[in-house]
């Protein structure tokens, strides 16, 4: 075996293993760049020695392998990957080859998970994934929960319409589901598509609602059948029906103005809402489409040119450690300011010491860094070549840097933590909005800004403190004046009264949210009985299991948290039914609710309180197995479907009598 041979067997096992964990997986170990640049040197190595190729490959092919969690669909037509080039004369390499010369049009591309969406006389009847592009998934019902996926068409035409685009997960939404994840000590994503991929596959509707994904299309199939001929009058006939496109796109005369429009967007990227790594170029004459045809993976009418990883080389300074509303500390690198893909960079995530350790990383480094995905600052690696020997090995502290408590570090999890979460400063700041927000007590005006304020006078020390303030004690903090202090005080009376479920759920503790809340005050009841529970006892409950079993138990085994919960009784909140549990009070039993459109008498989460009280459920979607629909003042997509499935349809009205 020469050389040649081995390096391209080597490389055949390199693409495989990541692509699986790409494709598949939703988990790679390595940038896009990295991974294209292996198959870029694979392609070469194929071109050059033809007789040691495989012919068979995945780099001959499109996509992963379709999950055996969903339904198989086949693409009437094939949904291709495409090829990419990296520069300028590679673009025009490309596109001269088959004598092509415009005019053309300038997508950014999306880094997302491609999908197939089908209406039927313009109603939407089924979505799906890409897949090896012959066969993908069927994930119409995941779809229908993404707000931005029309369910009808804007004067549709007759008969079948397929369209196609890609789903995405937006920089805003991304940062506060990572920023979630490290909270609670799990693994973040990493990066957006990866998300979104993970997110679209899920079997449970909650985790998708909560998360949040956006969809752009971009391609219309059997263009001319409705008359287009053109991938710039496709782009504004899918607006025209209602489907969601990017704005960031352009016809382009020639190939020069096409380098000029990737030139133009190489910063200007930066300032959307979602992850692009570069252009796709398009023929816009799509009649020429069949006739130049396609390889088994791509068209040649289309290439993506990809733009090259922003890094930098910068110095380690130190590593301070973050304390987050959960108690988690996090490593934060202290860098000498670089500029990198637009902005100023100064602080990186060094996520865990794990993370710290396997990397090597130590205070003194040269570090190479770049923003994971082009959004967050990371550090890639070290040059161990410029150490200097005065480098320090960082340890983790023994004590929460805020509140000095002993620092914790579950067996199941990469992160340690503070334990202190009644009266830890850090965590009392994040605490305080958590604990007002809507699904905890519902203050309004206790937000960001006036926590930090309350933190920084030293007027609390726990969050039952909040209670006990004057409207003295409000008015002396910066810009509170009398009225502003007489409404938060009668904000927070008006707390006292809210529901024991709304209590736990602001209480923080970790995994704990509004549907977990729910499900354990409808097994135990009272906080007492929640309090003497095992860990095993609230782990059996369908819906937490035992991660979130270990949580509350040792919330309720620390003498802080247990001062608190007393605190909060004295004050007169509802700790929760003294005499039975809300399972006894059966009438609803079995009975699944799905809410839609906005309530007179009552907001949503309240009326599902209120189910859940009579021992019924309450699903955020609409299934086969739904009992009822509720459907108040301006309903929305839901109704359809609850007709299309024969699901019984009740007014607000018919639903106060029946729990009445």
């Amino acid at each position: 075996m020469n050389i040649f041979e081995a390096r391209m067997n080597e490389l055949y096992e390199l693409v495989k293993h990541h692509a699986e964990l790409y494709y598949d997986k939703d988990a790679p170990e390595i940038p896009d760049s990295e991974y294209d640049a292996l198959v870029r040197e694979l392609n070469e190595l194929e071109r050059d020695y033809p007789e040691f190729s495989r012919k068979d490959f995945l780099t001959h092919k499109v996509g992963g392998s379709p999950s055996e969690l969903f339904a198989k669909v086949e693409h009437k037509i094939p949904m291709l990957s495409l090829d990419n080039v990296f520069n300028p004369d590679e673009l025009t390499n490309f596109f001269t080859r088959i004598n092509l010369s415009g005019p053309f049009t300038c997508e950014m591309k999306i880094d997302g998970l491609a999908v197939s969406l089908i209406y039927q006389d313009g109603v939407f009847v089924q979505g799906a994934t890409r897949g090896n592009g012959n066969i993908g998934e069927d994930v119409t019902e995941n779809l229908l929960l993404i707000d931005a996926v029309p369910k009808k068409l804007i004067n549709p035409p007759a008969g079948r319409v397929e369209v196609r685009g890609e789903v995405l997960m937006t920089l805003e939404r991304f940062k506060a589901i990572n920023a979630r994840q490290e909270e609670r000590g799990g693994k973040l994503f990493a990066n957006p598509r990866n998300a979104a991929a993970g997110t679209l596959r899920q079997k449970d509707g909650k985790i998708l609602a909560e998360r949040g994904l956006d969809i752009f299309l971009y391609y219309l199939v059997d263009a001319e059948k409705f008359g287009v001929t053109r991938q710039s009058e496709a782009l504004t006939w899918l607006k025209e029906k209602g489907l969601p496109i990017q704005e960031a796109w352009s016809l382009c005369e020639n190939l020069d103005d096409a380098k000029n429009f990737i030139s133009h967007w190489h910063d200007e990227r930066y300032k959307l809402n979602y992850v692009t790594d570069g252009v796709v170029i398009k023929l816009d004459d799509l009649t020429q489409w069949p006739n130049i045809g396609s390889t088994s993976h791509a068209p040649r009418w289309a290439v993506a040119y990809k733009y090259p990883p922003e890094e930098a080389r910068t110095k380690l300074l130190d590593i301070k450690i973050s304390v987050g509303r959960t108690g988690v500390l996090t490593p934060v690198a202290i860098l000498e300011p670089v500029r990198l893909a637009g902005t100023q960079v100064s602080r990186a995530s060094l996520h865990n010491v794990d993370e710290i350790s396997r990397k090597d990383i130590r205070v003194g480094d040269v570090v190479i860094v770049r923003k994971a995905a082009e959004i967050i600052p990371e550090i890639v690696n070290v040059d161990v070549s410029a150490r200097t020997g005065q480098e320090k090995i960082f340890m983790m502290p023994a004590n929460c840097p805020a509140c000095n408590s002993e620092i914790v570090r579950l067996p199941e999890e990469a992160a340690y933590r503070c334990p202190n979460r009644a009266s830890c400063p850090a965590q009392l700041k994040e605490g305080l909005r958590y604990f007002a927000a809507r699904d905890g007590m519902n203050i309004k005006g206790l937000g960001k800004s006036l926590a930090e304020k309350l933190i920084a006078s030293g007027k609390i020390k726990t969050l039952s403190d909040i209670y006990t303030l004057s409207l003295e004690d409000w008015m002396t903090l910066d810009k509170i004046g009398e009225k502003s202090a007489q409404n938060i005080l009668a904000e927070l009376e008006a707390s006292k009264s809210r529901p024991f479920v709304n209590l736990l759920t602001a209480l923080g503790i970790l995994g704990v949210g509004k549907n977990a809340a729910s499900l354990l005050v409808d097994e135990f009841g009272n906080i007492d009985n929640l309090k003497a529970a095992s860990i095993d006892e609230i782990s059996e409950i369908e819906g937490i299991g035992p991660v979130i079993a270990r949580s509350v138990h040792e919330f309720f085994g620390n003498q802080a948290n247990l001062k608190l919960i007393e605190d909060f009784r004295s004050l007169g909140f509802s700790m929760g039914s003294e005499n039975v549990t809300l399972k006894e009070k059966n009438t609803l039993d079995g009975k699944i609710f799905v809410f839609t459109g906005s309530l007179s008498t009552m907001t949503r989460d309240e009326a599902g309180e209120k189910v859940k009280a009579l021992g019924g459920k309450v699903s955020s979607s609409i299934s086969k197995k739904t009992t009822y629909l509720i459907a108040g003042d301006k309903t929305g997509s839901k109704l359809q479907k609850a007709e299309e499935l024969g699901v019984k349809i009740l007014t607000e009205q018919e639903f106060l009598d029946m729990i009445s």
